[in-house]
């Protein structure tokens, strides 16, 4: 039996959990959340803050230096929310940072829109880092799914 998450592309035996691609025995997801290296959204988050950082570099600096600096927050808020969670004891507390990153990932698709609209990255650029944030939000959500149905909230 292994006792630590693993990376793997392959089948996923019945008796572990798929999580953001990184593979855990269900036993450990209660006791601890997946070294955030390991997941598939923290790399594609990562993957977008690092492009994000590049176009908003190429910004013109007169009257867009808001935007720029609004993208930048939000942007690299996204991976290091999934980071911070993964770090946190239990999965409420991983659930709470991962609709954080949700929320900032969205922010830096308006803001990316908006850069666009005003032509400050040109639109096969944008449909670039929009395909990126796609692809992140999809494994986003399936983590958040994934983490949802292991998160025990108290009755009120």
């Amino acid at each position: 039996m292994q006792s630590g998450c693993q990376v793997s592309e392959c089948d996923v035996k019945p008796r572990f959990e798929q999580i953001g691609y990184a593979i855990c025995p269900l036993r450990q997801l209660s006791q601890r959340m997946p070294n955030y290296r390991t997941l598939k959204v923290w790399q594609h988050a990562q993957r977008l803050a690092l492009e994000c950082a590049k176009a908003a570099k190429r910004f013109p600096p007169e009257d867009c230096n808001v935007l720029k600096a609004q993208l930048l927050r939000a942007c690299y808020s996204v991976p290091l929310n999934i980071a911070e969670g993964s770090g946190r004891k239990g999965a409420r507390e991983f659930r709470r940072f991962l609709d954080t990153a949700r929320g900032s990932l969205a922010e830096t698709q308006t803001a990316l829109e908006l850069a666009k609209e005003q032509g400050f990255i040109e639109p096969t650029e944008y449909e670039r880092l929009e395909a990126i944030a796609t692809e992140t939000a999809k494994t986003l959500w399936g983590l958040l799914r994934k983490i949802s149905d292991s998160a025990v909230y108290p009755a009120p």
